[in-house]
């Protein structure tokens, strides 16, 4: 099941990739940043909402690092808006994907945020060699 929502999870980032570069196209990079996350902003709420407020009142009690984490998103989407119409969704999305697990691999190698440390061995690290060669054929 957990694998289902993660591949769930990437069809949506991979759906949304081209979507955003094309909207990026005709309002430009923060632009369509900001009507992305209004609608996810939206979509949240109605969904915190129908969760009863989880425990929203316990924001103020996180990290500084967390509460600046929408900041990605933005990157993103301004990376989104230069790769998708110059290398074509296949190719933005396999940068994307190679930058996920690369920022992974170290996170999960030095246990950062909270997550439990996950040490590069030599099958994370051949994993790794080949991401990149298979990355390297994609976007060729």
């Amino acid at each position: 099941m957990i694998i289902t929502i993660g591949l769930i999870g990437g069809i949506a980032v991979g759906t949304q990739a081209p979507i955003a570069g094309a909207m990026a196209q005709r309002v430009g990079g923060a632009s369509s940043s900001f009507v992305v996350h209004l609608g996810g902003m939206i979509a949240s709420l109605l969904l915190l909402l129908a969760r009863r407020g989880e425990q929203i009142q316990e924001w103020r009690t996180l990290p500084w690092y967390i509460l600046g984490c929408g900041a990605f998103g933005l990157v993103l989407y301004m990376s989104l808006s230069h790769t998708v119409p110059r290398f074509g969704a296949t190719a933005a999305i396999t940068l994307l994907i190679v930058g996920q697990l690369l920022a992974g691999i170290v996170i999960d190698h030095f246990g950062a945020f909270d997550i439990d440390a996950r040490p590069i061995d030599l099958s994370r690290a051949a994993a790794v060699v080949l991401l990149l060669a298979g990355a390297y054929l994609m976007i060729r």
